[in-house]
C-alpha cells in the first residue's frame, strides 16, 4: 500500500513539474520579437515617407555615418546608403541616436554628436528626401553633462518640441527628459526648457533615455528606455510614461517594463512607434542571446496595442512577415566603391581604391593599421580573403574590436603572423614563414564568439593552421559596439595592401 501511494504522489509530482514546465514554455514562445534587421544597429528609427518605411541606425565610432533602410513591409529592408559620409563640421565622435523624421515635405535626421572641445549635443540634419543628401543644421542643444537622444513632437496646439535626455548618469548625475520649443526651421530651440520625467523608479536604476513619443486619443505616450544600455552586464528595459499634455504632468506605468530579457533576446530598448495598416508597431533594438556583446544590438519588431484602461501592451509576436536571412556574404569588389556592409574607424584617414574586381586598402602605421570591417551575424561564422601577391603593406584578415583592440593575421613579404592588439599593446601570437610565389587565401574560422583559428593557403588547395590553439577574441567588442570582421592594412601611408574575394559566412 506504501509503495502504491508512493508512486500515486511520484506520479502526481512528475505531472505537476511537467505542466509548470509547459507553462514556462508557453510564456517563453509567447515572449517572441521579431528579428528585422540583422546586425549591429543600435537606436533604431523608423518613419512612413509615402509608401515606405525608412529606418536608421546609430554607428557610434564606425563610419560613414548612420546606415539608412527602406522598407514597404518593416520585416524586409534593403540598405539605401548612409547620412554622413564625412563627417559634421562641429563634431569629432560618438555618432549615436539619429531620430529620422518627415515634415512638411523635408526630411529632418535629429542625431548625437560629440562637440569638439565640448561634450555630447543634440543636433539636426535636413534633406529633400529620405536618402538624401542631408545638409547639417548643427547642434541644438549642449548641456554641461551631455545631450543626447533628441525627438521631435508637436504639443497638443500644434506648436513643435525637441524632447531629449540630459547625460547626467555619465557624471553620476540625474538624467532628466527635457522638452523645448523648437523653431520651424529647426535651427535653434526657443524659449524655456521643461522637464518631463526622469529616472525615479527602482527598476530604472536613475537612467532614462531614448525617449520616443506618439498621440492617441487623449493623451501623448512616450516609450523610453532604461538602466544600463550596453555590453555583457546591461540591464536595459522599456517603460511606457503617458500624458493629457506634451509638457505634462507626466505619469509612468506601475507595470513597467513592458519589455524585458527573455530566452531569446536581452535588454530590448531605444526604439520608434510606427503605424502599418492601422496597426502599431515598435522598432527597437536588443541582444541577442547567442551573440551577445559580439555581435551587438540588432533591430527587431514589436506590434503593440493600447489597453481599455489607457496604457500600451506588447503582443510579442515574431511572425510579422518573412524575413531573407543573410547566412553568406561575398564581395567580389565589383564596384567602384564599398558596400555599405562595410565601416571605418572614426578616428582614421582610411583610403581603398576598387579596380578590376581588386580592393587597394592603403596602410597606416598605427598598431592596428587601417581596416574596414562587417558586422557578424552568428556565434560561429567563417571568413576568408585573398591577398594579391603585389600588396606592399602588411595585409590581412581580422576580427576588430576599436582601435587599440584588434586580433588580425597578415602577411609580410615571406612571413605570416597573427598579432594581437590589446589595449594598444602590441603582442605576435603566431609567425611562419612562407613561400611567397603568388596570392594568399587566409581563413578565419570563429567558435562561440570568443575562439579564432587563422589557416592560410599559398596554392589555394591545401591549408596550414597557423595558431595551433585557438586564440581568444573575449576582450574585443566596446562597451556600446560589437566585434566586425575584415581586412586590414598596416605600414607606411605610401604603402598598400591588395585584396580579391571576401567571404563572410554566418554558420
Amino acid at each position: 500500500m506504501l509503495n502504491k501511494v508512493f508512486a500515486t504522489g511520484g506520479f502526481i509530482l512528475v505531472m505537476r513539474l511537467f505542466l509548470s514546465l509547459m507553462l514556462l514554455l508557453c510564456i517563453f514562445s509567447g515572449n517572441g520579437q521579431q528579428l528585422v534587421l540583422p546586425g549591429d544597429h543600435p537606436d533604431p528609427s523608423v518613419v512612413k515617407i509615402g509608401n515606405e518605411y525608412w529606418a536608421v541606425g546609430t554607428t557610434s565610432n564606425w563610419f560613414p555615418a548612420f546606415p539608412l533602410y527602406r522598407s514597404t513591409d518593416l520585416v524586409n529592408w534593403k540598405p539605401a546608403g548612409h547620412v554622413f559620409t564625412k563627417m559634421p563640421a562641429w563634431a569629432d565622435y560618438y555618432l549615436w541616436a539619429p531620430e529620422i523624421s518627415y515634415d512638411n515635405g523635408k526630411v529632418y535626421m535629429y542625431y548625437t554628436a560629440h562637440k569638439k572641445g565640448g561634450n555630447l549635443c543634440v543636433a539636426v540634419a535636413v534633406a529633400d528626401k529620405p536618402e538624401g543628401p542631408y545638409t547639417d543644421l548643427g547642434p541644438l542643444m549642449c548641456q554641461d553633462y551631455g545631450s543626447i537622444d533628441a525627438f521631435p513632437m508637436r504639443d497638443e496646439h500644434g506648436k513643435l518640441y525637441l524632447i531629449w535626455k540630459e547625460d547626467g548618469n555619465s557624471v553620476g548625475k540625474p538624467t532628466p527628459i527635457w522638452a523645448a520649443e523648437i523653431k520651424e526651421d529647426r535651427t535653434a530651440l526657443v524659449g524655456e526648457k521643461k522637464e518631463l520625467f526622469r529616472g525615479d523608479v527602482p527598476w530604472e536604476k536613475g537612467l532614462v533615455e531614448g525617449v520616443s513619443i506618439i498621440k492617441h486619443n487623449d493623451y501623448y505616450y512616450a516609450f523610453y528606455a532604461a538602466a544600463a544600455c550596453c555590453g555583457r552586464s546591461c540591464s536595459y528595459g522599456t517603460g511606457i510614461a503617458r500624458a493629457k499634455n506634451l509638457l505634462g504632468p507626466w505619469e509612468k506605468y506601475t507595470q513597467n517594463p513592458v519589455m524585458a530579457a527573455n530566452t531569446e533576446w536581452k535588454c530590448p530598448g531605444h526604439g520608434t512607434p510606427v503605424q502599418k495598416n492601422g496597426r502599431h508597431y515598435f522598432l527597437y533594438h536588443a541582444y541577442s542571446t547567442n551573440t551577445g556583446a559580439y555581435g551587438g544590438r540588432q533591430g527587431l519588431l514589436n506590434e503593440f496595442e493600447f489597453t481599455e484602461d489607457g496604457w500600451v501592451r506588447f503582443l510579442n509576436g515574431n511572425d510579422y512577415g518573412k524575413i531573407k536571412k543573410t547566412e553568406k556574404v561575398v564581395d567580389r569588389f565589383s564596384n567602384q566603391t564599398l558596400s555599405g556592409n562595410w565601416h571605418w574607424s572614426i578616428y582614421k584617414n582610411v583610403q581603398y581604391n576598387i579596380a578590376n574586381n581588386t580592393l587597394k586598402l592603403h596602410a597606416l602605421p598605427s598598431t592596428s593599421g587601417a581596416y574596414i570591417g562587417q558586422s557578424i551575424l552568428a556565434g560561429n561564422y567563417y571568413a576568408a580573403v585573398t591577398v594579391q601577391k603585389n600588396s606592399t603593406a602588411q595585409a590581412g584578415l581580422a576580427l576588430i574590436g576599436d582601435d587599440k583592440n584588434i586580433l588580425y593575421t597578415v602577411i609580410d613579404s615571406n612571413t605570416i603572423r597573427l598579432i594581437q592588439v590589446r589595449k594598444d599593446e602590441v603582442q605576435v601570437i603566431a609567425e611562419k614563414e612562407i613561400l611567397r610565389p603568388s596570392n594568399v587565401n587566409i581563413r578565419a574560422q570563429v567558435k562561440n564568439n570568443t575562439q579564432v583559428t587563422f589557416t592560410y593557403s599559398t596554392d589555394g588547395v591545401k591549408f596550414n593552421e597557423l595558431n595551433n590553439e585557438a586564440a581568444d577574441i573575449s576582450y574585443l567588442p566596446p562597451w556600446d559596439r560589437a566585434v566586425r570582421i575584415g581586412l586590414v592594412s598596416k605600414g607606411p601611408v605610401e604603402q598598400a595592401a591588395f585584396f580579391k574575394d571576401f567571404i563572410l559566412v554566418n554558420q
